[in-house]
């Protein structure tokens, strides 16, 4: 499902009503100085630890937005939502704490630990072949009076992943000259984005993806949303497609995207759980992976914050990265 959108339709301010709409929903997760980052990127590092937020990610902030906002004949009739990741568990739980049912389609290749997650957190879970056929049935749902709430397409949920900008750019103690965080259908890095463009212009934002989840890229470079197959193991952005809305914003916010390998990706979150004491997926370590990779474009004095955006994964899974990748 896209969208013919242009120029990008979620504005500061929409963030700011999300914020006090979500008020008291979500943790504000804890923003602070790394002191072993920052020797390791050369200037000031924070880190934005939402790892430690409700359902291990960021999308509790855009589900809650979204969800408290339907009609009470929509939340009877339900919700129905595609993912296998962190969107699957998040609209859950959100779900179950607003009073209404959550169908959430996920393809078979779907982790063991995101099913049980999903299902832990209320959500009723349904097997489909791929993310193709996911989507397809979704439609079915929705034309049946379910309301589809898409992962990352939707200016709601948008605006509710961007209360995360707001909260990082008041609790970092300052102005923050790099901001790096993982793009995966586009949405999160487009609401923190329109937060934090919108209350500092001159602010880069750095997107990140892992080599096999390249949605954002290959649609940048095609010029229009892109299907792919992804192979990573950042589970978390392999997004099937990017979509025009999701790609007016990175156009207009990113000032670049940064491809790291899973091997990368992997070796840095051994080194925040064992340095850090944070659990990330390979999905947030990338960050910090991305960040080591641009260390000599930093400016004497210039503050750097790092997004850690999730923390859903197996440790057999990561135990197994390591073997794969001898970290």
């Amino acid at each position: 499902m896209t969208f013919d959108v242009t120029s990008f339709d979620v504005t500061l301010a929409d963030v700011q009503a999300a914020a006090a709409r979500i008020a008291g929903k979500v943790r504000r997760t804890p923003t602070y100085h790394s002191a072993g980052l920052s020797e390791r990127l050369g200037v000031e590092t924070w880190v934005k630890v939402e790892s430690l937020q409700l359902g291990g990610s960021f999308k509790v902030r855009g589900c809650y937005n979204k969800l408290m906002g339907l009609s009470e004949a929509e939340l009877q009739r339900g919700v129905v939502t595609v993912s296998g990741g962190n969107h699957a568990i998040a609209v859950s739980l959100v779900a179950r704490a607003v009073g209404t049912r959550a169908l959430v389609l996920m393809p078979k290749a779907t982790p063991a630990l995101n099913i049980r997650l999903t299902e832990q957190a209320g959500g009723q879970v349904e097997l489909c072949e791929d993310s193709v056929a996911a989507f397809a049935k979704a439609d079915e749902y929705a034309a049946q009076g379910m309301t589809h709430v898409h992962s990352y397409d939707d200016p709601a949920i948008i605006a509710g992943h961007g209360t995360l900008g707001l909260e990082l750019a008041a609790d970092a103690g300052g102005r923050l000259d790099h901001v790096f965080l993982s793009v995966g259908g586009g949405g999160f890095s487009a609401g923190v984005g329109a937060a934090l463009k919108g209350l500092d212009p001159a602010v880069r934002l750095h997107g990140v993806e892992t080599e096999g989840a390249t949605t954002m890229t290959q649609a940048l470079a095609a010029g229009e949303p892109v299907a792919i197959r992804p192979t990573s193991i950042a589970r978390t952005l392999g997004a099937p497609f990017a979509t025009k809305r999701t790609m007016a914003a990175a156009r207009q916010f990113l000032d670049e995207i940064i491809v790291v390998p899973d091997a990368d990706a992997v070796r840095e979150l051994v080194w925040v759980l064992q340095n850090g004491r944070v659990l990330l997926e390979p999905a947030a370590a990338c960050v910090v992976a991305a960040a080591l990779a641009r260390k000599d474009s930093f400016r004497p004095g210039e503050r750097v914050c790092l997004v850690l955006c999730g923390s859903n994964v197996a440790l057999e899974d990561i135990a197994g990265w390591r073997t794969t990748f001898g970290v």
